[in-house]
C-alpha cells in the first residue's frame, strides 16, 4: 500500500511541478552552471547505496572545499541555492527517486555513507530497515534544526511504529513547515 501510494503521489508532483522544477534548473544554470543536479551517493533500504537527485545549491566543486555538513551561512551556497534549500525546491528531484524505488515519500532522510559511523550497529539496521523519505518525523518535527540525537531519535521512532495513516500526518506536518518557512 505505501509503495502504491509513493507511485501515485510522486507521479502526480512530478506532473504539476514539472515547470516549477524547470525554472529552477534554468535558474541554476544561469545563475552558476552546470550541472543543474547535485548527484550524491547515499545509503538506502538495507544498506544498498543509490545516487541521490537534488537541484544544485553549492558551487560546482563544493565537497572538495569543506566539510560535508554545511553551516550555517555556508560560502559555497550560492545565491540561488539560497532560496531553493529555504523553500526546499532543491529537493523535489527526489520525487525521481521515489519513483525509482530508492526512496519512499516518508522516512528517515537518507544518509551519506560515512554517517554509518554515526550509529551503533542495532541503530543502523533498524534505520535502514526502511526505505529512506523525501521527509521524514525530524523533517516535520524541526525541520532541518534538529540535533544529531533528536534527528536518530525521530528516525528510530518512525521505524519503530510507521504506517500510512502516520506518513499522512507527517506530509501535513512538513508542509505546514514549508509554509510557515521556518527552516534552513
Amino acid at each position: 500500500m505505501k509503495r502504491a501510494f509513493d507511485l501515485v503521489v510522486a507521479a502526480c508532483a512530478l506532473l504539476l511541478l514539472a515547470l516549477p522544477m524547470l525554472l529552477a534548473a534554468v535558474l541554476v544554470w544561469l545563475d552558476s552552471g552546470r550541472p543543474v543536479l547535485f548527484v550524491q551517493q547515499r545509503v538506502g533500504r538495507d544498506g544498498r547505496l543509490f545516487r541521490l537527485l537534488k537541484f544544485r545549491s553549492m558551487v560546482v566543486d563544493a565537497e572538495s572545499r569543506g566539510p560535508q555538513r554545511t553551516a550555517a551561512g555556508d560560502a559555497r551556497i550560492t545565491r540561488v541555492g539560497r532560496v531553493l534549500r529555504r523553500t526546499s525546491v532543491d529537493e523535489l528531484p527526489q520525487l525521481i527517486n521515489v519513483l525509482r524505488g530508492d526512496m519512499s515519500l516518508v522516512g528517515p532522510r537518507p544518509d551519506v555513507p560515512a554517517q554509518r559511523a554515526d550509529y551503533t550497529e542495532e541503530q543502523w539496521a533498524l534505520r535502514c530497515s526502511v526505505r529512506p523519505g523525501l521527509t521524514g518525523l525530524a523533517q516535520a518535527r524541526y525541520r532541518s534544526r534538529a540535533t544529531p540525537r533528536q534527528r536518530l531519535e525521530a528516525d528510530l521512532d518512525y521505524v519503530a511504529r510507521h504506517g500510512l495513516c502516520r506518513d499522512l500526518s507527517i506530509l501535513g506536518l512538513t508542509a505546514a513547515r514549508l509554509l510557515q518557512r521556518s527552516g534552513n
